[in-house]
């Protein structure tokens, strides 16, 4: 029998080893961060650029480079393999309960067992049944079967929302998972086996419970505790709103769009989203008295220049004059930027910026003052003064997006009472099935990648290659201090998947294989198969006073 050609890429070694020989085989037993240095336990592997678990039997020579929880698809996997391990522990304590994630945290995934309220004591004993199942080491396994024989299996685990979407997406086969005799679904590849999970812990949070994984900074601790009741607040009431619409996951939207409802619901998504801006227009206005100033901040592609002017809109309307200062004005000079760790400038960084005149500037505003408004010319990297001059008159108020508008830190000096701060980020509560959420980071990306393309000339696997560094310095200088809004604002809307599908798979498409963004470009395709898109009958439907319209072009605010 011919023996089959590997290539370990972590290490460029050659393998030859019979066919069917599973990936683990020739897996390595650490894999080494490049900047870190430090030591990861192999979890899975990109296969000639795609993401396969170490069960992945091989038939043909393929390159194959093994990651652990230092790469993004090693931590997803984790997530994965974790939220099976809950719900196999939940149904040998619980069996008439089902086990479901609701949506993500800062400090993990927000998790409940049944309607009520779940006692410290159940949390307590479902911790202690996850341990058990890891110290037995039990295999994740995976099995292909008819796409009708998974829909009655998942009816009889009384697990409808995975059924409705397997039905809704018309496939003949799909892949179901076991662990231990129990059924499940997930759009990637899980770890080996429970052995591979011992550190997570179960936090009591709200009625259920936060399912907390590791820390990417220490794998040997979970992702420490972090504020998170205003986010959380926010996404209940998206989740709310979700139910109103009879929209809790994506085979219910899969029909209503299939059905001919895309129209509708795009109308109703947009009035809801509306009313929504009138009332925090309605907030700021009912504090007229002290604030003259307007802070919105949000992560990448959060579509935060749209919520702003939505705002300001709505301000007017009320009799308020708001003026608009873009902080990007306020970077200082080339030479005085900061630098990464990897010796790039850090336009992301606080000290990027000139808060010291950005101060002056407040100040002399809400003294009544005038000032000379500075133009930033990145080309040569440096601000001027043209003449423009800014004063606030009696209903003027001013309205600010940049990603530090959360910080404290960035205007001390400024009274933070006459402050009024925004977050605005797409929060969606919308669920594949039970225990499989959609990210909102990916719904951004997928934003952003359709918004690049289309406005900036940058190409899909630009997008996804830059990702990593956006996200890193969102999670430095936005996330911290998302719980310091005074209000928090959801910028997500029922049919924007279907949209971005009809956007984005082309794009994704032309990623080629041989690409270092081909796994994530194909990571993307396999989610987004899940959704019905939008047609450009219905896409024209979309009001060009909408936020989606700062990604799809067509916007007229």
């Amino acid at each position: 029998m011919e023996k089959i050609k590997l290539t370990r890429v972590n290490d460029g070694k050659q393998f030859e080893v019979d066919p069917g020989t599973t990936i683990g085989a020739i897996a390595p037993p650490i894999v080494k961060d490049p900047k870190t240095g430090k030591e990861f336990p192999v979890l899975v592997a990109f296969v000639d650029h795609k993401l396969e678990a170490l069960s992945y039997p091989v038939y043909y020579p393929h390159e194959v480079e093994f990651i652990g929880y230092n790469h993004a698809d090693g931590r997803r996997a984790v997530f994965r393999s974790l939220s099976f391990l809950a719900q196999r522990a939940a149904r040998n304590l619980f069996p008439e309960k089902i086990f479901k994630i609701n949506h993500s945290l800062p400090s993990g995934y927000y998790c409940k067992l049944r309607a009520e309220k779940i006692s410290d004591e159940d949390i307590m004993r479902l911790r202690e049944e996850m341990r058990r199942l890891v110290a037995l080491d039990l295999p994740f396994t995976e099995k292909k079967m008819l796409s009708t024989e998974a829909e009655a299996l998942f009816e009889a685990q009384h697990q409808p929302l995975k059924a409705g979407v397997l039905r809704s997406v018309g496939r003949f086969f799909s892949t179901v998972y076991y662990l231990d005799g129990v059924a499940d679904t997930f759009y990637g590849p899980l770890v080996p086996s429970t052995g591979y999970l011992k550190v997570f812990d179960l936090m009591p949070f709200h009625h259920g419970f936060c399912l907390q994984y590791p820390s990417r900074e220490d794998i040997t601790k979970v992702v420490p505790r972090q504020k998170q009741m205003k986010l959380t607040v926010t996404l209940k009431e998206y989740g709310y709103w979700c139910k109103t619409t009879g929209i809790v996951s994506t085979g219910a939207l899969n029909r209503r769009l299939v059905d001919g409802g895309a129209v509708e619901l795009i109308n109703l998504c947009e009035a809801h989203q509306e009313r929504a801006y009138a009332d925090l227009a309605d907030k700021i206005y009912a504090e007229r008295e002290r604030v003259k100033i307007v802070f919105l901040a949000g992560p990448s592609s959060s579509g935060k220049t749209s919520s702003s002017l939505r705002v300001a809109q709505q301000l007017k309307v009320l009799g308020m004059n708001p003026k608009v200062i873009e902080l990007d004005n306020y970077f200082v000079e080339r030479e005085r930027t900061p630098l990464d760790d990897d010796g790039n400038y850090d336009f992301e960084a606080l000290e990027a910026m000139d808060l010291e005149l950005l101060g002056q500037h407040l100040n002399t505003l809400l003294s009544g003052g005038e000032v000379e408004l500075p133009r930033y010319d990145f080309k040569q990297g440096k601000p001027f003064f043209e003449g423009k001059m800014m004063r606030l008159e009696e209903n003027d108020i001013l309205v600010m997006e940049g990603i530090h508008a959360l910080d404290p830190n960035m205007v001390p000096s400024v009274d933070q009472n006459r402050i009024f701060r925004i977050y605005a980020s797409a929060l969606t509560s919308l669920k594949l099935d039970e225990n499989c959420c959609i990210s909102t980071t990916d719904n951004r990306l997928l934003r952003r990648m359709v918004r690049d393309n289309r406005v900036r000339g940058i190409s899909p696997e630009d997008t996804i290659l830059r990702w990593s560094s956006v996200r890193r310095g969102e999670e430095k200088y936005i996330f911290p201090f998302q719980e310091n809004a005074d209000s928090q604002f959801n910028t997500a809307l029922l049919y924007e998947l279907p949209m971005l599908r009809y956007y984005a798979e082309p794009l994704l498409r032309r990623i080629q294989p041989s690409s270092p963004a081909y796994a994530e470009a194909v990571r993307l395709l396999e989610f987004l198969e899940y959704i019905v898109a939008l047609q450009p009958s219905e896409i024209a439907a979309i009001p060009p006073t909408s936020i989606m319209r700062e990604f799809i072009g067509g916007q007229t605010l």
